[in-house]
């Protein structure tokens, strides 16, 4: 840094004029004001003090449209493994736009700004630590070829890095990423690259600067070993192939102990080593054919599906599981587990997505989302297995495309050999076809939606079907024009499947956007899901529900689709509503006390919950059982009192006047 002190007051004073520039503009003429601004942040990040400086403003530079009409704009949807690549990008702008968000975040998490119109101080906090956890390499200073390329683009993103982690704590850093990665797995997420990214940069920086002794240092070697050691001939992380070598050697008890190894550690994580994959493909090929269920560590029923289907299972294994998609070896195991495989249509549906023959344009967006290393085939039908092996770990990524992402979720969990259907339709097609009300519905036939028409950021079958779902999904509301009421009454059960109820309960008025009704609406929900009003009736299929969707602070923020999965007693007997959120993490708080959990309350994996009351004072809209049966206790008034109380406080305060937001059909 050879600039001085009069340097920094020159440009600080220079960033000033840039931003009161950049206020007084008009939403159009942004762009035009944008780019002194980031090259005035670039500059101050140079010189001593400047960081500080540009961590003052970060605030006002948001607020005045800094991110104006870029992916920056909506924080909330910004992904942290994406920081790095922008920081190093030779377009100096970009980078410049990163360190400008990194300083938003930063001035949110630590309280210099108070009140942020979507982002929360957790919220804040969480992004950073992900963002030093995928970046400890750099931020330990370790060079590689590739670092030294950089030069000072390198340094200065670690300065801007260490900048970050000294205003956040480092010193807990270690604790607080260890436990947010087993918190992340506990929910058993379909993708987990950016988690084993993670735990990579983790192995490293314990190898080299290693850890106190502690809780934090053994979770954290549990998590790195589960990755490059889950078993006693994988202890130094030899690499895949001496660790083939090495299985030739051992006698059965050896090879048994390797098997248990790997399935004790898969269960226990959720993740997936890549001698796991080594080890279960030499198994069929020149081991013996047994150690494969030892293997995936399968329960009474995962055993007999492999007593049943021992041949598919194989074919299986040998098209889906490489050290590239080792996570195919977990979704096979719960998918057996969860005895998918006994439905009648399974098996032949599983046998037709081996013998997939994909379109060339299929082919050719799979290979540009996840690269060449493996055929398209291949991570399809791994793909495949995972989300019918762990139905309720599929995430939207960081697309508008809760819908899409929900309805894969039903299918996996509900209706398997329908999705199956659709990944061969659309990997063979590129189209989808469905009905509304007896309409045909050709997605290739439509304009792209949502989703666009190229690769998204989410797991293969996803990247696959998503866009066409969301064009089918657009289709539905438009055929829905002009009907009264909220579309999804409609387009819910044509979209979802037959097991969606036929009637629908909206709390606002869609033409107004105010409360309607809304003690009913409560009272509906009461008599259709809590177990004490509805004459102890469980929930028989997955329901398709809409939440006001709000932030720390419990300001409204969207409409968002969920899933009903259950209502039942938690561990210390309070009704809870379990449900599946497409968020890639259902851990959220939603304000005024009311935190989603994903552990502690008896949530299975994938699932968040919270008190029954809780939760429905962030419904909006529920699908719901005409049928009453008879001599069932009212709800108190009390109750409906209570809820009402906690939304109006929330999402609805701005919703009981005539006229108030209009709820959109997303």
């Amino acid at each position: 840094m050879d600039q001085t002190s009069p340097d920094l007051d020159r440009l600080s004073a220079t960033l000033d004029q840039a931003i009161v520039r950049l206020e007084q503009s008009r939403p159009f003429a942004k762009g035009r004001h944008q780019g002194l601004v980031f090259d005035l942040v670039a500059r101050l990040m140079r010189v001593a003090g400047g960081a500080e400086a540009v961590l003052d403003r970060a605030g006002r530079m948001e607020a005045a449209g800094l991110f104006a009409g870029s992916d920056w704009d909506r924080p909330t949807v910004l992904l942290p493994q994406l920081v790095a690549g922008s920081l190093d990008a030779a377009d100096p702008r970009r980078a410049a736009l990163e360190t400008a968000s990194l300083m938003r975040f930063l001035a949110v998490a630590t309280g210099r700004v108070e009140q942020h119109p979507t982002l929360g101080t957790d919220h804040a906090r969480h992004f950073l630590t992900q963002v030093l956890a995928l970046n400890l390499r750099r931020f330990f200073s370790f060079s590689d070829e590739a670092s030294r390329a950089r030069g000072d683009r390198d340094a200065e993103s670690a300065a801007l890095l260490r900048f970050v982690a000294d205003r956040i704590g480092l010193r807990d850093v270690l604790g607080v990423l260890v436990a947010e990665i087993w918190r992340l797995l506990e929910q058993r997420p379909v993708q987990v690259a950016p988690v084993r990214e993670m735990i990579a940069q983790i192995a490293i920086a314990l190898n080299r600067h290693g850890a106190e002794p502690g809780a934090e240092r053994l979770g954290a070697e549990r998590l790195v070993s589960a990755l490059f050691g889950p078993t006693a001939e994988t202890l130094d992380d030899p690499g895949v192939a001496v660790y083939a070598e090495r299985l030739d050697t051992l006698d059965e008890n050896g090879l048994s102990r390797e098997a248990m190894g790997f399935a004790r550690s898969m269960h226990d994580t959720g993740l997936v080593s890549d001698y796991h994959a080594t080890f279960l493909t030499w198994a069929l090929d020149f081991g013996d054919r047994q150690l494969v269920p030892e293997a995936l560590g399968l329960g009474t029923t995962g055993l007999d599906c492999w007593r049943c289907y021992s041949g598919l299972v194989e074919d299986l294994v040998r098209r889906a599981v490489t050290p590239f998609t080792p996570q195919a070896i977990y979704g096979l195991s719960a998918m057996m587990d969860r005895g998918v495989m006994h439905g009648a249509p399974i098996v032949p549906a599983l046998q037709r997505v081996l013998a997939l023959d994909l379109d060339p344009g299929v082919r050719a967006r799979l290979e540009l989302a996840f690269g060449p290393a493996v055929p398209a085939e291949t991570l399809l039908v791994a793909g495949a297995l995972v989300i019918l092996g762990q139905p309720l770990g599929v995430g939207q990524g960081a697309n508008p495309t809760c819908q899409s992402a929900r309805a894969l979720s039903m299918w996996a969990l509900n209706d398997p050999d329908y999705l199956l259907h659709l990944v061969v339709e659309a990997a063979e097609a590129d189209t989808i076809n469905m009905h509304f009300e007896g309409t045909p519905i050709v997605s290739a036939d439509l304009p792209s939606g949502l989703a666009g028409a190229g690769p998204i950021d989410a797991d293969p079958v996803s990247v696959l079907l998503v866009p066409h779902l969301d064009r089918i999904y657009a289709e539905m509301g438009r055929l829905c024009a002009g009907r009264d009421g909220d579309p999804h009454r409609w387009i819910n059960p044509e979209f979802h499947g037959w097991w969606v109820r036929r009637d629908c309960r909206v709390a606002v008025d869609i033409a107004t956007g105010a409360l309607a009704d809304y003690d009913d609406f409560l009272t509906g929900f009461h008599q259709s899901y809590h177990p004490d009003y509805n004459g102890g009736r469980p929930l028989i299929h997955p329901q398709p529900a809409g939440i006001a969707y709000t932030d720390p602070t419990g300001s409204f923020v969207g409409w968002h689709a969920i899933t009903i999965l259950r209502v039942a007693p938690g561990r210390s007997g309070e009704m809870r509503v379990f449900f599946y959120n497409p968020n890639n993490d259902s851990a959220q708080d939603w304000g005024n006390g009311v935190v989603v959990t994903t552990g502690g309350h008896g949530e299975r994996h994938g699932e968040g919950s919270l008190p029954f009351e809780a939760f429905l004072s962030r419904i909006y809209l529920f699908h719901d059982h005409a049928v009453r049966p008879a001599g069932v206790r009212p709800v108190p008034a009390e109750a409906i009192a209570r809820v009402r109380d906690m939304a109006v406080g929330s999402w609805a305060r701005d919703r009981t006047g005539a006229r108030a937001p209009v709820p959109a059909q997303g």
